[in-house]
């Protein structure tokens, strides 16, 4: 069964760090770009960050500079490091997975996880 999860969101204060995993089982995950997506309520489901199949990584404006993915194909497994968290980027956090190209975009992700949720807050 194709499945993804994801992990380590929690509270937060502003300015703190968390690091989100998204484990995937079920299929080869070198074969798949990863994107990471969050949902604050409210709003629409956005990109945050998306890493290809040959590591290339690419951020919204949002994380830019405070975002970093990478991903360890022996353990099927992409990260999310977020630094300098604002009251902002509180959301739930989706990770999803496609095999052609890197997106930011909801529209063609082939397989979604749960989400885990991150709130910012004093």
């Amino acid at each position: 069964q194709l499945q993804l999860v994801e992990s380590g969101g929690g509270l937060v204060q502003p300015g703190g760090s968390l690091r989100l995993s998204c484990a995937a089982s079920g299929f080869t995950l070198d074969n798949y770009a990863i994107a990471w997506f969050r949902q604050a309520p409210g709003k629409e489901r956005e990109g945050v960050s998306c890493i290809s199949r040959s590591s290339n990584t690419f951020y919204a404006d949002s994380a830019k500079g405070r975002f970093t993915i990478v991903r360890d194909n022996a353990k099927s497994t992409v990260y999310v490091q977020m630094n300098n968290l604002k009251p902002e980027d509180t959301a739930t956090y989706y990770c999803a997975a496609v095999r052609t190209f890197c997106s930011l975009r909801v529209y063609g992700m082939e397989y979604w996880g749960k989400g885990t949720l991150v709130t910012v807050s004093s």
